[in-house]
């Protein structure tokens, strides 16, 4: 299952994936390319250190719902990997619905709480804000509608009375870390099916 990921910042979910195909925990998967719209990011680094293609295809700031000459520059790059799976860990950017349509339902995406709360950007700052007592993370197939798509599995954390801000950001992460090669490599095993793009 060839496996493309996007992302935008220090990769350490990027990093678990490869840790995990590292010790051939990700079945069948392999990663074949990992893509950036930020040129000094950490995933990219992360990427060149395990030996994996790592790209910087410039920004990618559009709106959720045109195409222009970026956007065509990113699908014909991710298009030329072949990819049965396209992972967005980290990927700071609302894809076109022209990037969607054009992939259909092998996209996926993992977010920092348990949705359909707390969705866009900030999420483990809204949940803690909000005083709620369990979050955790999501990885969901993406749609067009931000973090609307069909869940395919989470992992709460608990909020405990001791917490600061920074500890509940740990735990969320230590979990995003646990979930999405789990989720990858169920993939890979047919575990979870392919919905059809809404």
């Amino acid at each position: 299952m060839r496996t493309v990921i996007l992302g935008s910042g220090t990769g350490s979910n990027c990093k678990s994936l490869l840790e995990s195909q590292a010790s051939n925990n990700l079945g069948s998967a392999k990663i074949v390319a990992i893509f950036s719209d930020i040129e000094d990011s950490g995933i990219l680094e992360v990427g060149r250190h395990f030996g994996i293609k790592s790209v910087y295809l410039g920004p990618y700031n559009i709106s959720p719902d045109t195409h222009g000459e970026s956007d065509h520059e990113w699908i014909s790059a991710v298009d030329q990997e072949k990819p049965d799976l396209i992972v967005l860990a980290g990927f700071m950017r609302i894809l076109s619905s022209y990037f969607i349509n054009f992939f259909g339902s092998r996209i996926i995406n993992l977010h920092p709480s348990l949705l359909p709360s707390f969705k866009g950007l900030n999420a483990i700052n809204q949940a803690w804000e909000e005083g709620v007592k369990i979050t955790g993370c999501t990885v969901h197939w993406v749609s067009r509608h931000l973090d609307m798509g069909k869940i395919i599995d989470q992992r709460a954390v608990r909020i405990s009375s001791e917490d600061s801000l920074d500890s509940l950001i740990r735990k969320v992460h230590i979990a995003e870390h646990f979930l999405l090669p789990t989720v990858v490599e169920n993939i890979a095993k047919g575990t979870h099916t392919f919905p059809y793009c809404d």
